[in-house]
């Protein structure tokens, strides 16, 4: 008697099991694809599970299979933030210029993605976020930041870089902050935020030098 051949039901399984792993992946993304269109266009407060769900089509508790707290689906969505972030960094990066050159480029792309992502720039700062180590999200923004450190080292060698690119960064954040509320058109009177990235900038890294 020939022994029985398994394989097609062994392929069956297999295939099966893909399936659901894939159908899972793609919920999965999905939901935070979902996330993210929904707080660039309505901004961080409308994060709401069930509104998530409800957008993806699945029901209000769905999430939860693949998200099990709220945090965790609020920081893989953060995590395309930062992701979209370095991804604008690298391409507006002029590699060959000098590194304040570099760190100008840099910090126009932070302002810019401060005012024209307002919902997913205060999602990826949030204090609850990253506190909680949920998803890696604290080690995401550190590249960033590691690489405004390097260029911080070559544009003002024998500094602390971390510590100068630190107070730069704070200077940053700041200004798209205060920018935004309007405390800073308020107080100034001023309609432009460039004067205040050019301040910053010479205050951090001293002032261009002229051509002789």
């Amino acid at each position: 008697m020939n022994p029985v051949d398994h394989s097609d039901e062994n392929e069956n399984e297999t295939g099966s099991g893909g399936g659901e792993r894939n159908e899972d992946d793609g919920l999965r993304a999905r939901l935070v694809r979902v996330g993210v269109e929904l707080v660039n266009s309505e901004g961080a407060q409308a994060l709401s599970l069930r509104e998530i769900a409800r957008r993806a089509g699945v029901s209000h508790g769905a999430p939860r299979r693949y998200f099990p707290a709220h945090l965790d689906l609020l920081s893989a969505i953060a995590r395309q933030g930062f992701a979209e972030l370095a991804a604008r960094v690298a391409e507006a990066d002029p590699e060959e210029a000098p590194a304040r050159a570099r760190i100008e480029a840099l910090a126009r792309v932070y302002l810019d993605y401060a005012g024209t992502r307002r919902g997913m720039y205060e999602l990826m700062f949030r204090h609850d976020l990253l506190e909680s180590g949920r998803l890696g999200l604290r080690e995401t923004s550190l590249p960033l930041f590691a690489h405004l450190a390097a260029l911080v080292a070559q544009a003002r060698p024998g500094t602390e870089p971390t510590v100068l690119a630190g107070a730069l960064w704070a200077n940053l954040h700041g200004i798209a902050q205060l920018w935004h509320w309007g405390s800073l058109r308020l107080a100034t009177g001023g309609d432009d935020p460039e004067p205040f990235l050019a301040a910053a900038l010479d205050a951090h890294l001293g002032p261009v030098e002229s051509a002789p």
